[in-house]
This record gives C-alpha cells, sequence and structure tokens, in this order.
C-alpha cells in the first residue's frame, strides 16, 4: 500500500468510537436541532394544508392584486425550507462539524 492510501478503520475502532461519551455529545447535538426543527417544520407545513382545506374563505382574502393569502403562505414553505438549511448550516459548522472531525482524527490515529 501506498503512502497516500489509507486503510479503513476496523470494526473494533468503530465500536470503541460508537461507544464514546463524545459521539453520544455528537449524536446529542445533533437530535437538538433536528427534532425540534422537524417537528416545527412539520406543523407549519400541517397547518397550511389544514388551512388549504378548511379555511377557504382565509385563505382567499386578496393582499395585493391576484395575491391572497394562500398563495403568500405557500412561498412562506419554501422561504422556511431555506431558512432551515441555513441555520442547520449554521449549527452544524458552529456545533457538529468540529466535534465530528475530532472524533474522525481520533478514529485515524488508533487506526495507524
Amino acid at each position: 500500500m501506498s503512502s497516500t492510501e489509507r486503510s479503513e478503520p476496523d470494526q473494533e475502532v468503530w465500536a470503541a468510537m460508537q461507544a464514546s461519551p463524545e459521539f453520544g455529545d455528537l449524536r446529542r447535538r445533533l437530535r437538538r436541532f433536528v427534532f425540534p426543527m422537524t417537528a416545527l417544520f412539520l406543523g407549519w407545513y400541517l397547518l397550511y394544508v389544514i388551512l388549504a382545506d378548511y379555511a377557504h374563505g382565509f385563505m382567499s382574502i386578496k393582499v395585493i392584486g391576484n395575491i391572497n393569502i394562500g398563495l403568500v403562505l405557500g412561498l412562506l414553505q419554501f422561504v422556511s425550507t431555506f431558512l432551515i438549511t441555513t441555520l442547520y448550516v449554521r449549527h452544524a459548522n458552529k456545533n457538529l462539524d468540529p466535534l465530528a472531525e475530532d472524533l474522525r482524527r481520533r478514529v485515524e490515529k488508533e487506526d495507524a
């Protein structure tokens, strides 16, 4: 094997890493962001669907010209998706990636 090639860490190294407190912390940090954000987005989406199905009068209120509340709320679904993506990238860069990088280095070092 050349010096530029690396072997994959063996199962014992991976198992030890997964059992480490640092890996548990990484998973907790991910879940603390993902689960609430998923619930928030699904609730927001469900609200939109319910309003579209049962609140026709409200959703058809004109805001400007032919643009109604239903159209505005529908477009805000896309805006919220981009906002969540931006928030996740910031969260990952600040709270997840540094810890994941440390874990990766540790796994590679233990395997060497």
